[in-house]
């Protein structure tokens, strides 16, 4: 490389690359601003959904209610059953 093409490439590098590379570091400064500023409204929502129930989750949570009481009601009656039917098997066999 003769001296002028050196030159030339110096300049470009100098005055061309910082120019074009301006872009990514406003882009990037930008970002982390943007990001900045969300913050506090991604925690304060994220407090108000930890703090409600959602339409959803309440009808989950009541067919879980109504899932359990069912069980239970069942549970209770199969004792109840078997407690008649130990009654009714001690009337039959008084040898007991």
């Amino acid at each position: 490389m003769n001296s002028r093409t050196t030159m030339l490439l110096r300049c470009f590098c100098i005055l061309v690359l910082p120019a074009a590379l301006a872009g990514c570091v406003a882009t990037a400064v930008a970002g982390a601003a943007v990001a900045v500023v969300k913050a506090p409204f991604q925690v304060a929502g994220a407090a108000v959904d930890g703090l409600t129930t959602s339409q959803e989750e309440a009808d989950r949570n009541a067919g879980k209610k109504a899932r359990k009481e069912r069980e239970a009601a069942e549970k209770a009656q199969k004792k109840a059953d078997k407690a008649a039917r130990k009654a009714a098997d001690q009337d039959r066999d008084p040898s007991d």
